[in-house]
């Protein structure tokens, strides 16, 4: 599978952020502005990792993990919240591999993408 990101965020500065810092970093990034449309990309496409925020509008990022979950078991995702609390702990319940707080840090998104999608080094619930 190739290093291939699909981020999905409501909010255009950060899916213009992200598709930037990662494609600086060497991977190849596809965007979504909603969980509707993110989900629908993720069943067609083949990524290696999605990041997706929690509160969108059309379908939430745990609603989003939920069913591509069911769809495609093996897809590996991360979540981002403002406020990690109870919709988090449903995503990762539901299958996501963490929530990264907003705010993130970017060495720390860069070490979780560069560990998700290093291949054999991760099981995926």
């Amino acid at each position: 599978m190739s290093k291939k990101i699909l981020i999905v965020d409501d909010a255009p500065v950060i899916r213009e952020f992200l598709e930037e810092f990662f494609t600086d970093n060497g991977y190849e990034v596809e965007t979504a502005e909603n969980g509707r449309i993110g989900y629908e990309m993720a069943v067609e496409g083949d990524y290696a990792l999605i990041i997706c925020d929690v509160h969108m509008p059309e379908m939430s990022g745990v609603d989003l993990v939920q069913s591509l979950k069911r769809k495609k078991p093996d897809s590996k995702i991360i979540i981002m919240d403002s406020m990690p609390g109870k919709h988090a702990r449903q995503a990762t319940e539901s299958g996501a591999l963490g929530c990264l707080a907003k705010p993130f840090d970017l060495n720390e998104l860069r070490n979780l993408v560069k560990k998700y999608t290093s291949p054999n080094k991760v099981s995926v619930k």
